[in-house]
């Protein structure tokens, strides 16, 4: 990764940091607060999430959200959310009981975290999708775009993500590597949060698998699997979807919690490694308990990751061994 490359990822991670921090300073909610750090990376097209989100074997982007209220138990997620993509144009530029929601096959909403948050808020339904979908969207006043907001902009970032889909074929043993070149890009942005009213949140995004199938739906959008908000602590991950799914990995490391009495650090790091040892996956978490202690472990080479406290200082890192800075 270039010094330059290395820089704009501190600079991303830092202003979605900030973006939840002014909220829970102010008094807000950790449920806007981990609206908001999402929607920072959702608008980078340096994240796969969002505007950066990658594409399915068809040339589509899908993305998917979900975001989940620790205090009540309520959560809301976004499925195949999806963007036509039309190659001709590159060559022009060479963060337990919960009230589950979901959305499938959207085109034009800009921040899936948002449509989320209104679907857990605004209708009785678990899954809605294609024009009711989008008519929640509008109804609700939710930022539309064309779809070719996700294929222009940052020439260099969306033209790397389309060589990734022409060059890069789906393998069930690629990783989630923070890196520019290289198979296997995965990847999901998330933010977990506690506020001043010691309320716990997660919310959790992303563009799924380079080059999977287009129907496939991943970890994120399922609440226990991808991600997880209770009373007490908040949970936030990446990596292979199919085995977070198949080994409810965030509901496992809640579980240890609930029922073991060992510390969040604890749980999400034997479970993370776990995950690696037994069945070969490769990801990682992020979260955080009710006192404020954070847990990011992670079984890659790297993983984007960032933390803010009390003292307003936000600290990132991206490989194993970094320093945070």
């Amino acid at each position: 990764m270039t010094p330059t490359r290395r820089a704009q990822y501190e600079t991303a991670l830092k202003s979605s940091l900030q973006a939840g921090y002014d909220i829970l300073k102010g008094g807000g909610s950790s449920l806007d607060a981990v609206e908001a750090a999402v929607r920072v990376m959702e608008d980078c097209p340096l994240f796969n999430a969002g505007k950066g989100a990658v594409f399915s074997r068809d040339g589509k982007n899908l993305l998917e959200a979900c975001i989940i209220d620790g205090q009540t138990g309520a959560s809301g997620a976004a499925t195949l959310v999806g963007h036509l993509y039309q190659p001709s144009s590159i060559y022009k530029f060479t963060s337990l009981v919960h009230h589950d929601l979901s959305i499938a096959q959207l085109t034009t909403v800009k921040n899936p975290i948002t449509l989320a948050r209104a679907v857990m808020e605004r209708t009785p339904h678990t899954i809605l999708g294609a024009d009711d979908a989008e008519q929640l969207a509008r109804d609700e006043g939710l930022e539309i775009v064309d779809p070719e907001y996700f294929w222009t902009g940052n020439g260099n970032v969306i033209e790397h993500r389309w060589k990734q889909h022409i060059d890069e074929p789906w393998s069930p043993t690629t990783r989630a590597v923070p890196c520019e070149t290289g198979p296997g890009t995965m990847g999901t942005v998330g933010a977990c949060a506690v506020d001043q009213a010691g309320r716990c949140a997660a919310a959790t995004s992303t563009g799924g698998r380079n080059n999977k199938w287009t129907g496939r739906i991943g970890d994120t959008p399922l609440p226990n699997l991808g991600s997880v908000s209770t009373p007490h602590l908040s949970i936030s991950g990446t990596g292979n979807g199919e085995i977070f799914i198949r080994h409810a990995v965030a509901h496992d490391i809640m579980a240890r919690v609930k029922y073991t009495g060992v510390d969040l650090d604890t749980a999400a790091k034997a479970v993370v490694g776990e995950t690696k040892e037994g069945v070969e996956a490769w990801g990682g978490v992020v979260g955080v308990d009710v006192d404020g202690n954070v847990t990011m472990p992670f079984n890659t080479e790297g993983m984007y990751r960032g933390f803010i406290k009390e003292d307003g200082v936000a600290k990132v890192a991206i490989f194993i061994d970094d320093e945070w800075w």
